[in-house]
This record gives C-alpha cells, sequence and structure tokens, in this order.
C-alpha cells in the first residue's frame, strides 16, 4: 500500500457523496480539502452545502478556476448528465500539474468525452465509479481506472478509503458500474412493480418470502441456473411472464417491468438457441452468453 502523505484535494460537488468524502477525509487527518459546488452559494440547498463544509472543515470556493489554483487531485461527483459541461468549464483551467477524475454514473463514451475535452490541459486524467452508498461513510466501495486511476488510489487509499484500479483503459471502472446498474438498479424497479401488485392482492408479504427462499443461496448459483436453463426454456418463460403481466395489470399497477421481461425472453427465443443446443441445458453460463451473442450478431465493442 502506498504511504499516507498529505496533498492538495478538491471535489467537484458537495452532495451527498461529496460531503460524505469531504468529511470522512478531513476526520480521517486530510488537511487541505476543497470543494466547488456551482449551487453552493446560489441555490435551493446552498445552507446545506455551506453547513455541511462548514462542520466538516472543507473550503469552498465560487468557481473551477479556485479549485484549480487550490487543489493538485480533482475528483468529480457531480451527476453524470454534468460531466462533459463541467469537463469544458474545468478546460481553460487545468493544467500538467493536476490529476482529473470523474467518478459521476455514466458510460464510458461519455468519460471517453470527458478525456478528450481535457486532453489540451496536459493534466493525468481518469474515471472512476462508485459501487457502495454513503451509508458505508467515505469508505463506500469505489472503481478507478485510466492514466490517473493509480494515482487517485494510492493517495486516497491509505486515508482510509476503498478504491480499486481496473486497468489503464479510460472508461473501464464507469463500464462496470454503469452495466452493472441495468441489474441493480433493475431488482429495485422489478421489487416496486411485484410488490406493489402483490399488495393490492394482499399477498405481499407472503409473495416477498416466497421469493426470498428462492434466492436464498449466492448470487452466482443463481446466474448458473437461470442463465444455461433460460436459452431452453425462453418460450415457456415468456409465457408466464406475460401471464404475470396480466396479473400485474388486473391489480391497477401498469407491468412496465413485466412487459419489458416478457419482450427480452421472446427475443431470446427468437434466436433458436433450443435447436442450437439439440434442447440440452449448455454446461455453463459463459456458453449461453456466447451463442446468444453469436446468434444476435454482437461483436465486442471495438472489434470490427
Amino acid at each position: 500500500m502506498a504511504e499516507r502523505t498529505q496533498f492538495r484535494f478538491g471535489l467537484v460537488g458537495y452532495g451527498e457523496i461529496g460531503s460524505t468524502l469531504g468529511a470522512g477525509l478531513r476526520g480521517a487527518g486530510l488537511e487541505r480539502i476543497t470543494c466547488y459546488d456551482k449551487y453552493a452559494f446560489d441555490g435551493p440547498y446552498a445552507d446545506l452545502i455551506q453547513g455541511r463544509a462548514r462542520e466538516a472543515g472543507v473550503t469552498l470556493v465560487r468557481s473551477n478556476a479556485e479549485l484549480a489554483e487550490a487543489a493538485d487531485l480533482i475528483v468529480s461527483v457531480t451527476p453524470g448528465v454534468a460531466s462533459l459541461e463541467s469537463a469544458e468549464a474545468f478546460a481553460p483551467v487545468l493544467t500538467g500539474r493536476h490529476s482529473f477524475l470523474d467518478f459521476a454514473s455514466a458510460t464510458p463514451k461519455v468519460k471517453q468525452g470527458v478525456a478528450e475535452r481535457l486532453s489540451a490541459t496536459g493534466a493525468l486524467l481518469g474515471d472512476g465509479a462508485i459501487e457502495g452508498t454513503p451509508l458505508h461513510g467515505y469508505a463506500m466501495r469505489m472503481l478507478s481506472s485510466g492514466p490517473a486511476g493509480e494515482r487517485v488510489r494510492d493517495l486516497l487509499v491509505p486515508w482510509g478509503m476503498q478504491i480499486a484500479f481496473m486497468g489503464p483503459a479510460l472508461g473501464t471502472a464507469s463500464g462496470i458500474k454503469i452495466l452493472r446498474s441495468v441489474l441493480i438498479k433493475g431488482i429495485e424497479a422489478l421489487h416496486d412493480e411485484m410488490l406493489l401488485a402483490a399488495r393490492q392482492y394482499g399477498i405481499d408479504e407472503v409473495v416477498l418470502a416466497s421469493a426470498s427462499k428462492t434466492l436464498d443461496r449466492p448470487w452466482m448459483d443463481t446466474v448458473k441456473s437461470l442463465t444455461p436453463s433460460g436459452v431452453i426454456h425462453a418460450k415457456r418463460r415468456a409465457e408466464e411472464l406475460e401471464m404475470s403481466a396480466e396479473a400485474v395489470a388486473d391489480s391497477g399497477v401498469e407491468p412496465i417491468m413485466a412487459r419489458a421481461i416478457a419482450q427480452r425472453l421472446r427475443w431470446k427465443e427468437s434466436l433458436g438457441l433450443k435447436d442450437h443446443f439439440k434442447g440440452l441445458v449448455p454446461s455453463t453460463y459463459q456458453e449461453a452468453l456466447e451463442a446468444m451473442a453469436e446468434k444476435a450478431g454482437l461483436k465486442p465493442i471495438g472489434e470490427a
């Protein structure tokens, strides 16, 4: 592990994530933390932002230029929709002495766009992703990648943060997070739809208990079971989900998720995978995925 050293740390954004990082690092003994948040002095949450910063001992500044002057390592934790706009605002003020990493939830393409907008500055660039939540404090799980990925890890991990470097290709950390969100945020939406409908029937607790029993095993066991068997049983499962959608609709809840699942399963059925595997369940989930990708004409990003 790298040695703990004092350095000048900058944050872009002092919302829930930024304030958690600022307070945690100051509490751990990092002395110089500066933040630029465009709503810190003029906006509905100005009092909240100023109060959090004052309590933590984090210095708020009024411009990108002031932050660039005060910090050497800058981490942006603004929403992903603001990443490109934020990069353009920093382009005139960053120099070769800066390391700049965007930790917003955004696609690899967006993070590469950030790097393009900052490439002429000479700054060491990278991207990051947050896998944990502020409930875990400033040691929430994070990923980094790109040319500055190791630097942010080596500087911040000794101060108590949890950052895993995922490799030199910029966008890797963001790709892991944003695609993982299909599952994690999907689980949230599925729970909402399932439980709202079940509540209407008066069986929400029973349905949740039944589902919990099925899922009470390591997640990889679920993947290894559902993905291979799914290429054989897509038609039957689609039919079941179409009935599920009807039941949800009958409850008065719009079956957005159930209909989407049925559509995805019908797509899988259309690939002819049951015939491809001659009715036998493939031995691994990787084998099932390879067959789906081949039948769908999908190629890895970057391949011709």
